[in-house]
């Protein structure tokens, strides 16, 4: 039973000190400085997991962001790398949605018991209630990234000790998924005041999912191009670098960025990026409302939007 539930065990949130009565305060933490806060690929640094929610093989993986790293639902970001020949079994959440990326090679996904094969960079969200796994059917190891975002920051997951392997595939995906394609990509000049011009789609809207998550963009800034600054209130986000190098300023703050990290921003914080390497920086954004009620006035203004500008 514990190894169907490893991929739990790197989920649980980060416990808060409290003080009781009659006991002595626990010292304050320093405040992480931004190139704390953001996150790193260190492959080293994976765990060896076999049979992850009764999954076929076994895969190497680990936690970037626990539910810490933003006051939103965010409840994780995982990267790790799914073995030729393995999967993650068919599960439940109940309280929780998450979304499997691959970045490479090709994957079986499933949603409810239809299965297709797609080829990376892509990736196929699933809301809550829906049943889901994945599955590496080739002789390479498949790069793997999850992403998980609750109603709370309180995991769940039930099991159908299914591996989905030998199954029949449907030709056309029965299921929500975007491949992360540059010739998708529309030019966006000036982006949030930035310079020179860049690429940029939204992949899922917000009505693709049930939590307060609220959209999955594309991103690709070219050499020398910029984002400029922007605050929202009531939306957190989450840049993980596909491929490429820049920098990232976060109020006060900027600090380089690479292939595999991946950048917290809360609520209420300025940023701004660009890019410095050679190659354009490619980017997935992740957006988390603060609540649910924040994302309708968000869906909501989105939609007063003229379509041109959306």
């Amino acid at each position: 039973m514990r190894k169907h539930y490893l991929a739990c065990a790197l989920v649980a949130p980060l416990l808060y000190a409290a003080v009781a009565h009659g006991q002595s305060a626990v010292p304050a933490q320093p405040a992480k400085t931004l190139a704390q806060r953001i996150g790193h690929t260190d492959p080293s640094k994976f765990r060896h997991s076999e049979g992850v929610h009764a999954g076929a093989g076994s895969m190497e993986f680990g936690a970037i962001f626990g539910a810490d790293a933003l006051s939103t639902n965010l409840i994780f970001v995982h990267r790790g790398v799914i073995a030729p020949k393995s999967g993650i079994g068919e599960h439940f959440h109940n309280n929780c949605e998450e979304m499997f990326v691959i970045l490479d090679g090709e994957a079986q996904f499933t949603i409810n018991g239809h299965t297709s094969l797609i080829k990376g960079p892509a990736a196929v969200p699933d809301r809550m209630g829906q049943a889901h796994g994945i599955y590496n059917p080739t002789d390479k190891p498949v790069q793997w990234v999850n992403i998980n975002v609750g109603l709370t920051k309180t995991y769940d997951a039930f099991n159908l000790n299914d591996p989905r392997t030998d199954v029949t595939l449907d030709p056309i995906p029965q299921f929500i998924s975007a491949r992360f394609d540059p010739a998708q990509l529309r030019p966006v000049a000036g982006m949030d005041g930035g310079t020179g011009t860049v690429q940029y789609r939204r992949a899922f809207e917000p009505s693709v999912f049930s939590t307060p998550w609220s959209y999955v963009d594309h991103l690709r800034i070219p050499q020398g191009a910029s984002v400029g600054a922007r605050t929202m209130a009531e939306m957190s986000e989450v840049y993980l670098v596909l491929s490429g190098d820049g920098e990232v300023t976060i109020g006060s703050e900027t600090a380089p960025l690479h292939t595999g990290d991946v950048v917290p921003v809360d609520l209420g914080q300025s940023r701004s990026i660009r890019s410095t390497g050679a190659a354009p920086l490619d980017m997935m954004i992740i957006g988390v409302a603060k609540d649910l009620a924040s994302k309708a006035s968000y869906m909501a203004a989105q939609a007063a939007r003229p379509r041109a500008a959306r």
